[in-house]
């Protein structure tokens, strides 16, 4: 590693400062497709089909990541249960109608009465199912509010590992865009159609749920399938290299997937959900040498490889040395930090996203990561990976604004099921 002349352990971590809690993988990359000669996608007629709404585990989890977003956090209005049942099955119903390619209803955008309202908002019209998915959470409101109140008759079906989660070092939480009672993630490789879906929902749920906060993400962090490439990070870095793949069934099941005598039956075959709002500080970090952002991250910039390797997927050498006797991937690296060979083997399934909403008022950009990841138990996996995190020197560069935490149940098996039956049925 002498040509890469590495950053100095003191010079890393005079880099550190106070900062800010790290993430379990940063960033959120442009997925890659393969053009042809004239530009148009070779894999456009794949990705416009559908993705099966109903199986035993719900989609968009361990579906291949999808290049957009639209998460939603709903507060429930209602303090009726039979109603919340009620939207809960109205919203099964058009969720998979949407993943069909579907109006949200039978009636459709403009074949209705003219002097009634359609029950589609119609600008999916003549657009493909783009793979569309749709995945519901339940937050630790849902259950008991903050006043102690059992809203629905459910606090004894809340789960141990559904709690908000603790505050990390550096944390910038902003209440306003973290928690909600309910969650539903929209991915598809058509933005207008993920935000179609959601604003179909949210007008099914009007007056019963009011929409607490939302986020639109651009370009896929992570890969879940060896199928796709790994994609690279607003920061430029290849991103997700050890994140879980489907194909790897048994390490999904031991880490993603709650078994049923884990805690709550009900929510066997789900799975916990966190999200968080990363923001970036793109500004210093692209005033920062490529060698010096080579050793914050623990990887080349180019190939994506360990700085003890040659190629991305080679395995990190923790203990390698450079020619002065310094660890070649730094004690406060992030790959280091995040990597499960340093964390007792926990491991999440990640499926997060880029984001650029705007500036912050300061000329500077607001970008980042949303970062989502799935896990069976978040305190053996998000929970304690975050802590090591603190070390970071990659704090310097983030701020985590936004944060929640959703327990979502198992899929949609048959005619008559619906989203969250196991818990309320």
């Amino acid at each position: 590693m002498s040509e890469r002349h590495p950053i100095s352990r003191r010079r890393l971590f005079g880099l550190a400062g106070a900062g800010a809690a790290g993430i379990a993988a940063t960033g959120a990359g442009l997925a890659a497709r393969n053009l042809t000669d004239d530009g148009a996608s070779a894999s456009a007629n794949v990705l416009a089909g559908p993705v099966p709404f109903r199986g035993d585990r719900q989609a968009g989890i361990t579906t291949p990541v999808q290049d957009r977003l639209h998460f939603v956090a709903f507060d429930v209005l209602t303090e009726d249960r039979v109603e919340l049942v009620a939207l809960l099955k109205a919203w099964t119903v058009a969720a998979e109608r949407m993943t069909r390619g579907k109006d949200a209803g039978p009636i459709g955008a403009v074949r209705g009465l003219p002097e009634a309202p359609p029950d589609d908002t119609g600008e999916a019209l003549g657009l493909a199912p783009s793979e569309l998915t749709l995945t519901i959470g339940f937050g630790p409101d849902l259950f008991v509010n903050a006043k102690g109140k059992d809203r629905f008759g459910i606090a004894e079906r809340k789960p141990q590992a559904l709690r908000d989660l603790p505050p990390f070092v550096g944390d910038e939480i902003v209440p306003a865009i973290s928690g909600g009672d309910i969650a539903i993630q929209a991915c598809a490789h058509d933005p207008q159609v993920v935000f179609h879906a959601i604003r179909n929902l949210a007008r099914i749920g009007f007056g019963k749920v009011a929409v607490r906060w939302t986020q639109l993400g651009f370009g896929r962090t992570s890969s879940t399938s060896r199928q796709q490439e790994t994609a690279r990070n607003l920061m430029g870095y290849k991103d997700g290299t050890n994140n879980l793949k489907v194909e790897d069934t048994r390490l999904v099941d031991d880490h993603v997937w709650v078994a049923p005598g884990d805690d709550q039956a009900w929510l066997g075959g789900g799975s916990y959900l966190i999200t968080r709002r990363i923001r970036m500080l793109i500004e210093p970090w692209d005033r920062t040498p490529l060698v010096d952002q080579d050793a914050i991250i623990g990887r080349a910039k180019g190939t994506g490889a360990p700085l003890t390797g040659k190629a991305e997927f080679d395995t990190p050498d923790f203990t390698a040395k450079d020619p002065s006797g310094e660890l070649t991937i730094p004690d406060v690296a992030h790959v280091r930090l995040a990597h499960p060979a340093q964390n007792d083997g926990a491991r999440m399934l990640r499926r997060g996203y880029n984001f650029v909403d705007g500036s912050d008022g300061l000329g500077r950009l607001d970008a980042g990561l949303f970062f989502i990841a799935y896990q069976r138990d978040p305190a053996k996996a998000f929970i304690p990976v975050q802590r090591r995190l603190s070390r970071d020197v990659l704090n310097e560069y983030i701020r985590h604004v936004s944060t929640g935490i959703f327990a979502c149940p198992p899929g949609i098996r048959s005619d008559g099921d619906y989203w969250g039956r196991t818990l309320l049925g």
